[in-house]
């Protein structure tokens, strides 16, 4: 919320209980599952990380991700790194207040009013997604599948 705020972003807070799967937790906050977006943290080297942008719906593409970047390999860190990184736990990862301000990536299908997520388990932000990326920085391209 302190990231959304300190961003200039208009936001709704949304808060729910333990879910199980990507269509419960769409279902938690009244949308639909491309509506909710996925922040992936993805290691293209040693200390460089990015953040990637994925709507619910879809998975990161490899090749094109790769391809974008210009490099050969990527991979997602583990669980303890993913953390370090961002000071948030996988399931609760947010571009938002992380603990170092990665670069973000976003699919070209991430638009209109999107939900992710807040921080921490069962919260979760509904903002603009054109007033996200543009707070951010976010490079868009198509990177899902």
């Amino acid at each position: 919320i302190a990231g959304a705020e300190a961003l200039g972003l208009e936001y709704v807070v949304t808060r729910h209980g333990p879910v199980r799967s990507l269509a419960e937790a769409a279902e938690a906050r009244g949308i639909e599952p491309r509506q909710l977006v996925k922040t992936l943290v993805v290691r293209v080297s040693e200390g460089d990380h990015r953040f990637v942008l994925v709507p619910g719906d879809r998975e990161i593409a490899w090749p094109k991700l790769r391809a974008l970047l210009g490099v050969n390999r990527i991979s997602l860190p583990p669980a303890e790194e993913a953390r370090d990184v961002t000071g948030y736990e996988r399931g609760t990862i947010t571009p938002l207040g992380s603990l170092r301000a990665l670069p973000v990536i976003a699919d070209s299908r991430v638009e209109g009013a999107i939900s992710l997520g807040g921080g921490a388990h069962g919260v979760a932000l509904t903002v603009d997604a054109g007033a996200l990326l543009a707070a951010l920085d976010a490079t868009v391209a198509d990177v899902t599948d």
